[in-house]
């Protein structure tokens, strides 16, 4: 009960600070106090510190008009190389090693029904809404092969490293109040994340809300990783110095 009304509280500050902020004028960004869908994060940043053991972000909003809510956390995107294991003479191999582009590093979904009774099938592949319907490009379209086994592949690996899932966690807590929690494993890259917000009705886009998220290394950990960018060549030295030191001061220790 507590929770909730926490919760109540910060949407009311929520609403009031966007009809404050449209009275001002401050940017076009600024959502309209009378818009169909306002929404917010708990928090803007995840500060990745050697005690981080994965997170949770509370996403909340408002709606005033009827429809389903579904939110969509994509993170920085890059390359993945993805191999087909195939057994020649006994043995296990990695071969036809096939390279995408575009794949995002942290994708979540989360709506208040299961997508395919939200919109339909072209909608969502538009919208690039679930696993299935994310365009990754293969590096030689040229010469691509079937990459359905392969795609399939990165998406499985993904959802294992509990970077990609989708769920219906969107939970209304009125006619008008919503929220659900978004998970982040241990192992989220740094970046900077989107988080879009979609009022869905009839197979339509009612409204659209996208609010940045940065995912950054915070402490001594960003202070290494700085260094590592700019003395890689010191940094290499460093780490080999260490390993070896530590190495010799194990092995003398169960000498004696």
């Amino acid at each position: 009960m507590t929770r909730r009304l926490v919760i109540l509280l910060a949407l009311l500050l929520l609403v009031c600070a966007g009809e404050a902020r449209a009275q001002r004028g401050l940017s076009s960004t600024v959502v309209p106090a009378d818009a169909p869908l306002v929404t917010d994060l708990s928090a803007h940043l995840i500060a990745i510190t050697s005690s981080f053991t994965g997170t949770e972000l509370l996403l909340f909003g408002s709606v005033d008009e009827p429809g389903d809510i579904v939110v969509v956390v994509r993170g920085p995107s890059g390359p993945a190389i993805v191999r087909q294991k195939k057994r020649e003479a006994g043995i296990w191999l990695n071969r036809s090693p096939l390279r995408f582009e575009g794949v995002p590093a942290y994708y979540a979904v989360a709506s208040t029904r299961p997508l395919k009774e939200v919109a339909s099938p072209n909608l969502l592949a538009r919208l690039q809404i679930g696993g299935e319907n994310l365009r990754f490009r293969f590096a030689n379209p040229s010469q691509e092969p079937d990459t359905s086994p392969h795609r399939a592949a990165i998406l499985r690996h993904k959802a294992l490293g509990g970077l990609y899932r989708e769920e219906t966690s969107v939970v209304f807590l009125g006619p008008k109040l919503f929220r659900s929690e978004i998970s982040f494993p241990s192992t989220v890259p740094v970046g900077t994340y989107t988080t879009e917000v979609y009022l869905i009705r009839d197979d339509r886009v009612i409204a659209a809300q996208s609010t940045p998220l940065f995912v950054d290394k915070q402490g001594i950990e960003q202070e290494i990783f700085d260094f590592s960018r700019r003395e890689p060549a010191v940094y290499g030295f460093i780490a080999v110095l260490l390993a070896v030191t530590a190495g010799w001061a194990a092995a003398l220790l169960f000498r004696r």
